[in-house]
């Protein structure tokens, strides 16, 4: 099986978002902050939606992994250096998105972000919002493609990387392509915790 990474382009935002929709629907946050099992993939394309729309797609950051016929199975949600932060007019232009996938929690979902964006590193990096690949094609090679077409780039240009993992068994996964947590984040006030991971680039790593 062949699989392409590929820049997304305003065309692929209706189907990475529901892609990424249905990888999230069993993540520890994504449950905390839309309890409604049925309607939480279709409510969290509508966040991953906006933020790709309004946020990501701009800054050159989202990536979408393909099989052979073109179909997408997996995205990515990078921010560039000193761009992780979205500005309060970006914000604005995603708050239709943002109120169609939280409702009524969407004051508990503002409150989290803000305790992620003051525990946020000041260093210099490229910032992994998003990753998340269709359950059908885990095990098979879309994530390491997804996260190798970045990471490359940034031991390439000494660029550090970080991420917030949400579930517990996922921070191995990361730590193979050189992710170290660096703690665990409370951003849910006893809810799901996070664990936030920093990556060096690779020649600091050999270095």
């Amino acid at each position: 099986m062949s699989i392409t990474v590929r820049p997304a382009g305003m065309s692929d935002i209706p189907e990475l978002s529901r892609v990424l929709g249905i990888a999230f629907a069993d993540d520890p946050i994504i449950s905390w902050l839309i309890p409604d099992d049925a309607a939480r993939p279709q409510r969290a394309a509508s966040l991953f939606a906006a933020q790709t729309r309004h946020h990501f797609l701009s800054a050159g950051g989202v990536e979408v992994a393909c099989d052979e016929s073109g179909r997408i199975g997996g995205a990515t949600l990078w921010a560039p250096p000193g761009h992780w932060h979205a500005s309060n007019l970006t914000t604005l232009r995603q708050l239709p998105g943002l109120v169609r996938a939280f409702r009524s929690r969407l004051g508990v979902a503002a409150k989290l972000a803000d305790i992620m964006m003051s525990n946020h590193p000041t260093e210099p990096h490229w910032y992994l919002a998003v990753i998340g690949t269709l359950p059908e094609v885990r095990g098979k090679g879309y994530g390491q493609a997804l996260l190798n077409s970045r990471l490359d780039r940034c031991d390439a240009a000494g660029i550090p990387a970080y991420l917030e993992s949400s579930k517990p068994e996922n921070v191995p996964y990361y730590e193979r392509f050189g992710f170290t947590v660096t703690g665990t984040l409370d951003a849910t006030a006893g809810g799901p915790p996070l664990w936030p991971m920093w990556r060096t680039p690779e020649d600091a790593h050999q270095g």
